[in-house]
């Protein structure tokens, strides 16, 4: 009988993998002649065990750059601060990459000519802050015969938004939704 919480008595854990290197470096570069590049080294086609000779005289690792061309790309870099520098170039790339935001207005298909205004001042104020704006008319049940209506609604909808907007697509009917995508005509400064 095992002791202890049911369910828990797996046996013995697989031994933790430790993650590979994203890059080849030293003795686990295969090809017989490298191309180096780098700073502190005349750039050149060099035959491995020279390139490793370099890069233990510099006290620094061989990492291999390019590793599909003839031959293999290498510099002789410090490894860690090299992926540490990869890693923040990406973050800074992420983090300069811009955020679509979209924001949706739902309608009915019989909607009030006070609500179309109230909602439609909501519109130009979410194109004017650089959003997209994503209006859609929400037929329930039996009221998908009223879909001309709920065209009509959306198209006059995109008319009234094209001093601050451009659609970007047209009224088009997905299941019991019918929707329209409008884009700020000025990007956000």
């Amino acid at each position: 009988m095992a002791l202890g919480r049911p369910g828990f008595n797996r046996g013995p854990r697989p031994p933790f993998k430790k993650k590979e290197a994203e890059h080849n470096i030293n003795q686990y570069i295969k090809s017989p002649e490298v191309r180096l590049a780098g700073d502190n080294v005349e750039p050149g086609i060099y035959p491995l065990a020279k390139a490793l000779a370099l890069a233990d005289e510099l006290e620094l690792d061989l990492v291999e750059i390019s590793p599909n061309a003839v031959p293999p790309v290498c510099r002789i870099i410090d490894y860690s601060k090299f992926v540490y520098e990869q890693k923040k170039k990406q973050k800074e790339i992420k983090a300069n990459a811009k955020q679509t935001v979209i924001k949706e207005i739902r309608f009915g298909p019989n909607t009030n000519d006070h609500d179309f205004q109230f909602k439609l001042k909501h519109a130009v104020s979410f194109l004017e802050n650089g959003e997209k704006v994503r209006a859609y008319v929400h037929f329930k049940g039996r009221a998908i015969v009223y879909k001309e209506q709920g065209e009509i609604l959306l198209l006059k909808f995109a008319q009234a938004l094209e001093d601050v907007g451009k659609v970007e697509l047209l009224p088009k009917l997905e299941g019991k939704r019918m929707f329209l995508t409008v884009a700020p005509k000025v990007a956000k400064k």
